[in-house]
């Protein structure tokens, strides 16, 4: 029994998606990696507005898409830490969303992404 995992003890997951400036990613990589995130993913992003009009507003073209998988339980301190650092940090704006995760297959799986070691033998 000791790869069965106590229902009380699932979490659900959430993405966060955070979009911020290309030279900024391996900051809020860093700062995602003090939740204990375990799965992270960087793509690169580019608007639509038209690069005059991001010139005028001070924004960069180019942006950093980070796709995070996290418990539901730490959302709300991640979501807190990013307006934090979105108030504070030059030049580091951005915008973040969490969306729920319909599922996970996958015992193993769910256990790499919520950080939950819960039924692994030691």
């Amino acid at each position: 029994m000791a790869n069965t995992i106590n229902e009380a003890a699932i979490k659900k997951l959430k993405m966060i998606i955070t979009v911020v400036d290309r030279s900024k990613a391996e900051f809020y990589l860093d700062t995602f990696s003090q939740f204990e995130v375990n799965f992270q993913m960087v793509t690169g992003g580019k608007g639509t507005a038209h690069s005059e009009m991001l010139e005028m507003l001070g924004l960069s073209e180019h942006k950093a898409v980070i796709l995070s998988v996290v418990r539901e339980d730490m959302v709300t301190p991640i979501m807190k830490c990013l307006e934090d650092k979105f108030e504070t940090i030059r030049k580091g704006k951005g915008i973040a969303i969490a969306v729920p995760l319909s599922g996970v297959i996958g015992v193993s799986m769910y256990q790499f992404l919520s950080n939950n070691k819960l039924g692994r033998e030691d």
